[in-house]
């Protein structure tokens, strides 16, 4: 009976709550300054090629067990080191890589190269007493963690100048282990930083004359004159935008794009300088496709400005073949800008081919189900070749089927830039949507699982992007910064040089003043908008994630307020919406306030909050979290949930399982609102439709 029980748990099929991997969650086990997620997981002993010859005959040897796994869920810094080392002492890998990647949230380095050392001492000190070998093994694998931090993440060490990290670690290996090499490793990394301190601070003292460099270029006849804008082909144009971005992007520090250090805004992007450059370059590359339309609104002919028009979407195109989505989604934004965007005569003298061009290319980062074009796109190129080119024009289509030809033909091998924001916003989901720490007051490490997935696609994106091979053009980068930029206002003015707003709009605009509605930069009804970059009067502010995640997770951003876009779907995810897994999804939910507005006298909205959504939260549950979110102490009971939908809302039934009750076709937007509330709307949609059918 026994050896028949065995073959039928070998044979048979796992239950759906297991993995593939034959893993399945057991249950929470808490211990002081610990939670843990233990895992049952079935190890197999037999193969399954000798499977059915060993069911014909008797055996008796193990054909599989179960081991229980245990994985941390959330804890205190001092049980978070030590779970670097599993039970048997060896070095959980996995574990360590995320740990390292996302500690700086919750912990300096030197917090936590204090806490290793405190646990390696105490280890030390028990395998004095017991000469365990466990502990051995344990303090091995502290050893290890040292060693790949210091080699992978140098920039944890740049402390100038007294450099307490390198210091503590080199005093406390060369006192207590003196056989390994960290002791000299660490005193040279000092050496080595202190040399670059000086030899920067020497480069800084050097004056640099280049108003000579503009005297001699005037004196010499034979130098080359400066490049402008018709000198340059759309193809070296995208190579030089390419190489910048590439150079930039690789320099990325992945933990800079966690919610918790990219969200310091107050302190001007100091914690974040990798993505302050990245979206610095952003920004000017937007900004200066603006400038160039713009420019000399007195004498240039609508034909003229949309060879310009035509030029930066060829641009664009080029861009699009060198897999570059950061200068693209710019040249889009500067072209959707409103100043650009409301110029209909020059529009209306670009080619019609070159238009569709210009909408497949904006159809990329368009914002419906949350950015799932550009994301599949991103996944698909992430480490592919070249691109693959696709349009509705046969025109195009047949233009695209010749260059991946050629590309095939010449072995082409292109690098993948993405768009930065892709990973800022999903961080920045992350981050607001589960908390840093538990009701219990520990470190909440599931959240730090979740961020690592979205670095991991961070830093695969960065090797593809060490493939390009483009040589530096020093005249197109002297051009580049030699182009005057302009403030929102000139832009705007000169926008309606060229081309004055009619006298209706303006009465529009008229009529909107006075009913107290300001308008945006960009006219929503005619104007896309897409972008990442913010720009104030002086162009030198950086973009960044808005104060309310609302406002973070949207597809669309003007110039004064910039956002991100959204995220790269996880690798080993098989949803196409980001953060939604077979048990959990990041929801966005506003609510409504019994206050009237004192201008439409409508209940007032709040700004939208992220939430995380389990498989097994009902309604009251989530209303419950929203309730927390915004600090009201109230009984959910008295409130309903709603999806918002592109055509009306969803009512969310009061006991309904929301996971599976909600529309994953469309953007996961909610809204929470007073049950009379909702009644009350319901009776006034019942009184206009009255009124709608008496006056038929």
């Amino acid at each position: 009976m026994g050896r028949q029980l065995n073959l039928q748990l070998a044979s048979g099929r796992m239950s759906k709550q297991d993995d593939q991997d034959g893993t399945r969650f057991w249950r929470e086990e808490r211990e002081e300054g610990a939670v843990y997620n233990t895992y049952l997981k079935r190890v197999t002993y037999l193969s399954p090629a000798r499977l059915e010859d060993e069911m014909v005959r008797e055996f008796s040897h193990l054909m599989w067990e179960t081991q229980k796994l245990r994985v941390i869920k959330a804890g205190t810094l001092p049980r978070l080191v030590e779970a670097l080392a599993t039970v048997r002492g060896e070095l959980d890998s996995s574990y360590m890589n995320i740990f390292l990647a996302t500690y700086r949230t919750f912990a300096t380095p030197l917090q936590l190269l204090q806490a290793i050392v405190d646990r390696y001492h105490l280890l030390r000190s028990q395998n004095k007493r017991g000469k365990s070998e466990l502990f051995e093994q344990q303090q091995k694998t502290l050893k290890c963690v040292l060693s790949v931090w210091l080699d992978t993440y140098h920039e944890d060490f740049r402390e100038s100048p007294n450099y307490p990290c390198l210091t503590l670690l080199e005093n406390f290996a060369r006192e207590v282990i003196p056989d390994s090499d960290l002791a000299s490793r660490a005193h040279n990394r000092i050496e080595r930083l202190k040399k670059e301190a000086s030899s920067n601070g020497a480069e800084n003292i050097q004056f640099r004359f280049s108003i000579c460099d503009e005297v001699d270029r005037m004196i010499d006849e034979e130098a080359p004159k400066p490049l402008t804008f018709p000198d340059i082909s759309p193809r070296l144009c995208a190579e030089q935008l390419t190489l910048r971005d590439a150079e930039l992007f690789k320099k990325v520090v992945p933990h800079h794009c966690l919610g918790a250090v990219w969200g310091r805004r107050d302190k001007g992007g100091k914690d974040a300088p990798s993505v302050q450059a990245t979206v610095e370059q952003f920004n000017r590359v937007s900004l200066r496709v603006i400038a160039t339309v713009l420019k000399h609104p007195d004498h240039l002919k609508s034909t003229s400005r949309a060879r310009l028009l035509q030029k930066w979407i060829n641009i664009a195109q080029e861009l699009r073949e060198l897999k570059n989505f950061s200068s693209l989604r710019a040249i889009l934004s500067g072209l959707q800008s409103h100043p650009v965007y409301r110029l209909r005569r020059c529009w209306s003298a670009v080619p019609k081919e070159t238009i569709v061009l210009f909408d497949e290319l904006s159809d990329i980062f368009s914002g419906e189900n949350n950015q799932l074009n550009s994301r599949e796109l991103l996944m698909k190129e992430a480490t592919a070749k070249f691109p693959d080119l696709d349009s509705q024009n046969k025109s195009l289509k047949r233009k695209n089927m010749q260059k991946r030809r050629s590309w095939i033909d010449n072995g082409t091998v292109q690098g993948t830039v993405p768009y930065l924001g892709t990973f800022l916003t999903d961080l920045t989901m992350l981050d607001t949507a589960m908390p840093d720490i538990t009701d219990d007051g520990l470190i909440n490490f599931e959240k730090h699982r979740k961020e690592f997935e979205v670095l991991a696609q961070l830093r695969l994106l960065q090797s593809a992007a060490q493939i390009y091979n483009i040589q530096y053009d020093n005249r197109f980068w002297e051009w580049f910064d030699s182009i005057r930029i302009y403030s929102d206002t000139e832009s705007h003015e000169m926008s309606c040089a060229i081309e004055p707003p009619s006298e209706s709009i303006a009465k529009i605009k008229k009529k909107s003043a006075s009913l107290g509605h300001k308008p945006s930069k960009f006219d929503s009804s005619s104007t896309p908008r897409l972008g990442f970059f913010c720009g104030g009067e002086e162009h030198n502010s950086i973009c960044s994630i808005p104060d309310t995640i609302a406002a973070s997770i949207g597809p669309l951003v003007t110039i004064s307020h910039s956002s991100s876009t959204s995220s790269v779907l996880s690798s080993d995810s098989d949803s196409q919406t980001p953060f939604r897994s077979s048990d959990t999804c990041v929801i966005r939910v506003s609510m409504t306030s019994g206050d009237l507005s004192p201008d439409t006298k409508t209940h007032v909205t709040h700004v939208y909050k992220s939430i995380m959504l389990n498989n097994t939260d009902h309604t009251n549950t989530v209303i419950e979290k929203v309730l927390e979110k915004y600090s009201i102490d109230d009984k959910p009971d008295n409130f309903c949930l709603l999806q918002i939908l592109p055509d009306g809302e969803l009512l969310i039934p009061e006991r309904a399982n929301v996971f599976y009750a909600l529309n994953n076709s469309v953007d996961l937007n909610f809204i929470v609102r007073r049950r009379s509330e909702q009644e009350s709307l319901k009776d006034r949609k019942k009184g206009r439709r009255r009124l709608k059918k008496l006056s038929l």
